[in-house]
């Protein structure tokens, strides 16, 4: 009897051919991947890369950065014409297979690169980020498929949620062994690439429920011609028609600016928290850990917050809390300060990252989510680069001061909170309703 009343009181956020088992197996892909961004990017390769296989260089920093950038470039590229490719045909469920598959297998070769292979850990990670992040692309153009436009908010926040709990479970099993190899005398060379074959097992494992169960409801639309010219023109008349979309327009070029300060704390978190604040591999493992968890609280509860108080309220709340977050790690004189920082960019982290993807879906017209979603991934992408590449130039540039390279990167949230004043939500609504109609 309890389960038939959740049910009912999960109904009215998703639309009406949806059952919450189905939700519940696209919010398992949230958990599955969270494990790559959080182990290889966030928490330990990233710090490994920069300490043991570019055997501390000064320019360490900025080839990790580098490296994302160029995976990143590589997405934007392809982003658009995807998904105007599974709009047409849509086979949006086929690609998030072959998406996971390759991500799985570049993150467990991860593993080979051990001191001094810079070469090949460079393109196994641009590999593995590519995967990650065209993935991460299809799996969120379901999301106005599975919910209605008012709860876009609440059901996106139940996969971020989701998403930081599977972080956390990747990242403990990590801890775990870690903590077992460091009591035996491992080396980091010996340990890190262990940890990169769980990861890859436990995403491949888990995102099992999402390549089952997951339904394509996307009609296919008629084609003519080369399928990829047929792309380009359908992206072109998308950016020609812009200013039938120009509350959607500025909250992407916002969404560059502020995810520029979001990309750089999730690729450089563990760099530098071990760089500037003296951490070692454990104790930057328990603090990433501990951040998850409050992600994924900041995750729901805005989700939750976000179809009440409106899109670009809750977005600003957490653009502030941001700019909080950098003032606080800049001036951090002990781990203390640094530990209430981290969190609270945790908070904010899966708040910013939840609303953003609601707004998208709010502010895009039913025929053309999946294209629409390719540029909020193209927008993603392109602030992957600006944010983590400024850190690093500036890290380079100033001699390896990494507070510094910081407070620089932290301007892009300002910046974001003043563009976003400019986004009126209703009627950026209205506009994608009358272009489906």
């Amino acid at each position: 009897m309890p389960k038939k009343n959740n049910a009912r009181r999960a109904r009215p956020a998703l639309a009406p051919d949806v059952r919450p088992r189905e939700v519940w197996a696209w919010a398992m892909y949230d958990f599955a991947n969270s494990g790559y961004t959080t182990v290889v990017i966030t928490a330990i390769f990233n710090a490994y890369f920069v300490a043991v296989v570019t055997e501390g260089a000064v320019w360490g920093t900025f080839a990790w950065t580098a490296t994302l950038a160029l995976s990143y470039l590589l997405i934007m590229l392809s982003a658009p014409v995807l998904g105007a490719h599974v709009d047409q045909h849509a086979n949006k469920k086929r690609w998030l297979v072959l998406t996971t598959l390759g991500c799985v297998l570049s993150t467990a070769a991860l593993g080979l690169a051990g001191p001094g292979e810079v070469l090949l850990a460079c393109v196994l990670l641009a590999v593995s980020n590519f995967f990650f992040g065209t993935g991460e692309n299809l799996i969120a153009a379901f999301l106005p498929e599975l919910a209605r436009g008012r709860a876009l908010g609440r059901v996106s926040g139940w996969g971020w949620a989701l998403g930081y709990i599977g972080g956390l479970i990747t990242l403990g099993v990590c801890l775990a062994y870690v903590s077992a190899a460091q009591a035996r005398g491992a080396t980091a060379p010996e340990f890190v690439p262990v940890t990169l074959y769980i990861t890859a097992g436990l995403f491949l494992l888990t995102s099992l429920p999402t390549l089952l169960l997951l339904k394509e409801r996307a009609q296919p639309q008629p084609v003519t011609g080369n399928v990829a010219a047929a792309a380009f023109r359908r992206l072109a008349q998308t950016v020609r028609q812009a200013m039938r979309f120009a509350d959607l327009a500025r909250f992407l070029v916002c969404l560059v600016f502020y995810q520029a300060g979001v990309q750089a704390v999730i690729a450089l978190a563990a760099i530098y928290a071990e760089q500037a604040m003296g951490f070692k591999t454990q104790e930057t493992i328990t603090l990433i850990l501990a951040v998850n968890i409050t992600a994924a609280l900041g995750a729901l509860a805005f989700g939750q917050l976000q179809d009440r108080l409106g899109h670009v309220r809750t977005i600003a709340l957490t653009l502030a809390g941001w700019i909080a977050t950098v003032l606080i790690a800049y001036s951090a004189a002990g781990r203390s300060e640094f530990w209430i920082a981290a969190n609270l960019a945790g908070l904010c982290l899966g708040a910013s990252q939840s609303a953003g993807r609601a707004l998208i879906g709010y502010l895009s017209p039913r025929d053309r989510r999946g294209e629409f979603f390719g540029l909020w991934g193209l927008a993603v992408k392109l602030s992957s680069i600006l944010g983590p590449v400024t850190y690093g130039l500036a890290s380079w540039l100033s001699g390896g001061d990494h507070r510094l390279a910081f407070l620089i990167t932290g301007s892009y949230f300002l910046v974001g909170l003043l563009l976003l004043a400019t986004v009126n939500t209703r009627r950026g609504r209205r506009a994608a309703l009358r272009a489906a109609a």
